[in-house]
């Protein structure tokens, strides 16, 4: 029998974090050399510290002779992020950052196999397990934890963007502990936020006013009480942030962009992968499959496994654990998960829409959760399986 009374906490990290600039430099090339050619093939890392920004990895172009000019606009690229992000820090600006661009082209080694052939499926671009998973306790069937705290951050971000609350800058942190009574989060213990501000800011106190109205609007009514206890930049002065008062890298926050740690992580890095990579778009279809499971009526709560290995089209194992909470048997939905979708890298990618220029905004503030977008974007969201699940069980 699973608990029912606990505290379970989950944090998020802004788009302004050293590790999230990074993520959204590596989405946004990808997004380029999608918008170039739907088949590209992206594998881009970003390192970031003070005053530098160096990019590597793996492209790919049909057309090779379009490549090396392609590669250029990569700097650019960056340069776009980072003032979008908002950083025009003396040491980290979008302006005068170094930035070393050190992308070349795939591996031959890596693209037979998994390019499709005579004869042959296009295979995984990777050996590896991915998990989806899905719950009733937000209305997006996410963890509650992991959707307030992203939740706050993009209202802060929103503000600032705004200009409504001019002492805030991009670097920040959130951390929302939820107590649980019966299974089900009925109210936060404790909020921890973290935020970089202008030195006009002097205290946390002046801190905690600019952020605490913010926050309850955005926290169900109720799980704000008296004994909530609040930690608002509890080391005092956060006025150097961003890759200037911590160096970051592609994939650092991988329990950030899923489920904050409810649900297993099969270790992979999504940002700067194209959907030839399952690291990415299997635990996109994971967490589809897994939603459209909620959705249906058939659990209140599923995680879902798959496995691949490099080359091989077809998924190795599908797992389905319903946690007690199942109206049907998991082996009869492990058995009726291919009847509905096709589960190759190449049916993923065409079921879900992936080969377009949707990732950089996917880089801040989680990959599961949000709205299905009228582009695309977010297709791993929709709810649109649930009637073929059920008409198949």
């Amino acid at each position: 029998m699973a608990r029912q009374d606990y505290i379970f906490t989950s944090e998020s990290v802004s788009e302004g974090h050293p590790d999230k600039v990074c993520d959204r430099i590596s989405d946004a090339v990808l997004d380029a050399f999608l918008a170039e050619e739907p088949e590209a093939r992206v594998a881009c890392e970003t390192f970031a510290t003070t005053n530098r920004v160096v990019i590597g990895g793996e492209v790919g172009l049909s057309d090779k002779s379009r490549l090396a000019t392609f590669k250029d606009s990569v700097p650019e690229i960056a340069r776009a992020c980072i003032k979008d992000i908002g950083y025009e820090q003396d040491k980290f600006h979008h302006e005068t950052v170094e930035i070393t661009n050190l992308l070349h082209n795939q591996s031959a080694h890596i693209a037979q196999g998994v390019d499709s052939a005579e004869g042959k499926d296009e295979g995984a671009g990777d050996q590896g397990i991915m998990f989806g998973y899905a719950c009733i306790e937000t209305p997006d069937l996410m963890p509650a934890p992991i959707q307030y705290a992203h939740a706050i951050l993009r209202r802060l971000a929103e503000v600032r963007k705004s200009g409504a609350e001019p002492l805030l800058r991009p670097d920040a942190k959130s951390q929302i502990s939820l107590r649980y009574a019966n299974g089900k989060p009925v109210e936060v213990t404790q909020i921890v936020l973290s935020t970089q501000h202008e030195s006009e800011a002097q205290s946390q106190a002046d801190i905690r006013a600019i952020v605490e109205p913010y926050i309850r609007e955005t926290l169900p009514d109720g799980f704000i009480t008296d004994k909530t206890e609040w930690w608002v930049n509890p080391t005092g002065t956060f006025v150097i942030g961003g890759p200037d008062g911590d160096a970051g890298l592609t994939g650092r926050k991988i329990i950030v962009d899923t489920y904050g740690g409810a649900a297993p992580h099969g270790g992979g890095a999504f940002s700067g992968k194209d959907p030839t990579k399952v690291d990415r778009s299997a635990a996109y279809a994971a967490r589809y499959l897994a939603k459209n499971i909620v959705a249906a009526g058939m659990a209140s709560r599923c995680t879902l496994q798959l496995s691949y290995a490099i080359g091989i089209a077809k998924p190795l194992s599908i797992y389905v654990d319903l946690h007690g909470t199942g109206e049907v048997d998991e082996a009869a939905i492990e058995r009726i998960i291919p009847q509905v979708m096709d589960l190759t890298p190449q049916g993923i990618r065409t079921h879900l829409g992936l080969n377009r220029a949707i990732y950089a905004r996917t880089a801040a503030y989680g990959h599961f959760g949000r709205a299905p977008q009228d582009d695309g974007g977010f297709s791993w969201e929709r709810a649109d399986l649930a009637e073929a699940l059920k008409r198949a069980v």
